[in-house]
């Protein structure tokens, strides 16, 4: 019964600052984003929207890189 603690941390978190919660929030979006992307390169018939689908998922990587490098 010990062992269900021992994943915690011992110091409470604290409240994220607004300027995290906007960090956090753009994170999730882009992520959203990155998905949604992937599944209509994979159902996408279209060569040429496909090649557009490959264009907006090479930016939002690029932006997900730079957010978790800041």
């Amino acid at each position: 019964m010990e062992g269900a603690d021992q994943g915690q941390s011992p110091a409470p978190k604290r409240p994220l600052t607004e300027e995290e919660k906007k960090a956090q929030r753009e994170m999730d979006r882009l992520r959203l984003s990155r998905a949604y992307v992937l599944q209509q390169i994979e159902s996408s018939t279209n060569e040429r929207y496909t090649e557009s689908l490959r264009k907006a998922l090479n930016e939002i990587e690029q932006k997900l890189a730079g957010s978790k490098s800041s």
